[in-house]
């Protein structure tokens, strides 16, 4: 089947996860990705976490269906590489403290010259302007300051992370949407103009903060850390079974809550006309939440959920990685695949998300070699002879 994104040429300029995040989501629906690296090591995911046969497992997957060009950016003659490979480019991705670019000759207004079309997206912390624009910025400290942090947790601990890089990822996905939206406006609208995407990290995760800034506005309602507790919206929460495992049930909408209390024998309370919408039921969330859990705690997590599933309530246990991979809805949905390394040996890695039905994404190979491309790209892209490729190599700018 044919790629959605086959002949759109992305560059991308950056390291560990914001920048590179967004590279793979366009890899993996066909656009033609070049990583470009530092010569030597090149990007540091490369020796994060665990490494399989000397490479790490989560550079595999970051930068799957990538080219992998190493190039020195701090050197005239290689800003001089990219400023040749940006002709020809659709979308520039580089996640680099602002002003990093343009220190380099390689600033928007510099390449918008070479390619008018450009569609340049720029992931950093606190975005391209503002008072804290210079200041270093990670996904941990935008999910910090974008107001993740502060309410994920229990009251009485300190606010924990989500364990993973979940800042980063919504930059990502910022990243790509604002790139496909100009792309449209650049392309379909048939405008040729390019842009800049500015995406900071703590504003991507400040845009899932639903409505506290409302209620803070109205109400002077400033949203506290609550567990497992969904505030407001009532019952959704946590609840431990008779076998010490854990159940989520999201019992919320009217009629939902009412075949939930049907189910766990409490009809007195379905029928009870204080609960009959949320906001009646979010002033007794924790007299719900006892009765339901008074519930679940005399019963084992599965016939539990087999219950919540023949009363169309929402519920699920909460998996850990082995879960997932044992999961049948997982293996059918093809979320957990084989790719193969070698005759041999093989690796798991997830799927490709969304899924399309025409112009399906897919693993073309996994995340490459340190400069894998170079040559190919600089022969191919660049018409660069063997000679000049060597004398690039000797200087080490390649």
């Amino acid at each position: 089947m044919a790629s959605p994104l086959e002949g759109l040429k992305v560059i991308e300029l950056g390291t560990l996860i914001a920048g590179p995040f967004a590279g793979r989501l366009f890899a993996e629906f066909g656009a033609d990705v070049i990583k470009i690296e530092a010569p030597g090591k090149g990007d540091p995911i490369r020796e994060w976490r665990y490494i399989y046969e000397g490479q790490s497992l989560w550079h595999s997957l970051q930068s799957r269906n990538k080219k992998s060009v190493t190039i020195d950016l701090k050197s005239e003659e290689g800003q001089q590489i990219v400023r040749s490979l940006v002709k020809e480019a659709d979308i520039v991705v580089e996640n680099f403290r602002p002003g990093t670019m343009e220190k380099w000759n390689l600033g928007y207004e510099q390449l918008s010259e070479i390619n008018p079309g450009l569609i340049m997206v720029m992931v950093s912390g606190y975005g391209q302007s503002g008072p804290y624009r210079d200041k270093t910025g990670f996904g941990s400290i935008g999910e910090s300051m974008g107001g993740i942090r502060y309410i994920t947790g229990y009251p009485d601990s300190p606010p924990p992370r989500v364990g993973i890089s979940i800042g980063d990822s919504l930059s990502a996905l910022y990243a790509v949407i604002g790139a496909m939206m100009a792309v449209y406006h650049r392309d379909v609208q048939g405008t040729g103009e390019g842009q800049m995407i500015d995406v900071a990290l703590y504003e991507s995760v400040f845009s899932m903060m639903e409505s506290m800034l409302p209620e803070y506005d109205k109400f002077g309602v400033v949203r506290e850390r609550t567990g497992a507790k969904l505030p407001g919206v009532t019952p959704s929460n946590t609840y431990q079974c008779k076998d010490k495992k854990y159940i989520v049930i999201g019992g919320n909408s009217d009629a939902i809550f009412k075949r939930l209390m049907y189910a766990i024998g409490r009809e007195d309370i379905a029928d009870d006309p204080q609960f009959k919408n949320n906001q009646g039921r979010s002033k007794k969330a924790d007299f719900l939440d006892e009765a339901i859990e008074n519930w679940t705690k005399s019963i084992d997590l599965q016939p539990a959920l087999d219950i919540m599933d023949e009363a169309q309530v929402p519920a699920g246990s909460i998996y850990n990685i082995e879960d997932i991979v044992q999961d049948t809805h997982y293996q059918e949905r093809e979320m957990i695949q084989n790719f193969m390394l070698n005759e041999t040996d093989s690796l798991k890695i997830p799927g490709v998300v969304p899924k399309m039905s025409k112009t399906p994404g897919k693993t073309q190979w996994l995340g490459p070699e340190l400069g894998a491309h170079t040559k190919p790209i600089l022969t191919d892209y660049l018409n660069m002879n063997e000679e000049k490729i060597k004398e690039l190599q000797d200087k080490g700018i390649i």
